[in-house]
């Protein structure tokens, strides 16, 4: 079975973007091979704010080659959206994706879609990787109200050159 791991970058003080949904303050570690990392995914799911941020930043869909992507929407319309495979129905889409054949699925951005499958028992691993810098406010990985999820450490990395610290965990 495929697993759904949420994999992002997030501030010490817990948000994945600044207020107005910046991200220039995330650092590219040097010794972070990404290409290794997304070569374990085929599959991309977000929520319409981080279609939408993505489809801005790169200009054209949702800025993902190679892979398939599924954006979880009450109000974008299929034909709105090239490229991409639109769906209301959050549970069913990624549990029929996570039955499928394929690599794992990159859930991918937005805490308020991340926090309606942690509670639905859909995500199997929550990747962060813990950037050195203090926001003070912006977009929290885990919007309230939300239910208490106890955590068990899987694995941990410190990068040295940026002070990055990469954590994965798995839903106990």
């Amino acid at each position: 079975m495929r697993r759904v791991r949420f994999s992002v970058a997030m501030s010490l003080d817990g948000y994945l973007a600044g207020p107005n949904g910046e991200a220039d303050w995330i650092v590219m570690d040097p010794d972070i091979d990404f290409a290794a990392l997304m070569s374990e995914f085929d599959t991309v799911v977000m929520g319409r704010k981080t279609y939408e941020a993505t489809k801005q930043y790169s200009g054209a869909g949702a800025g993902m080659p190679g892979m398939e992507v599924y954006v979880i929407s009450r109000t974008l319309k299929q034909e709105d959206c090239p490229g991409v495979v639109v769906s209301d129905d959050a549970a069913t889409t990624v549990a029929t994706l996570k039955a499928g054949k394929g690599k794992d699925i990159w859930l991918f951005g937005g805490g308020q879609l991340f926090r309606s499958l942690l509670e639905l028992r859909l995500v199997d691993s929550i990747e962060v990787a813990v950037i050195p810098v203090l926001l003070g406010d912006g977009l929290p990985v885990l919007p309230p109200p939300s239910a208490r999820t106890k955590l068990k450490l899987v694995k941990h990395h410190v990068y040295p050159k940026t002070g990055t610290l990469a954590l994965e965990y798995a839903p106990a």
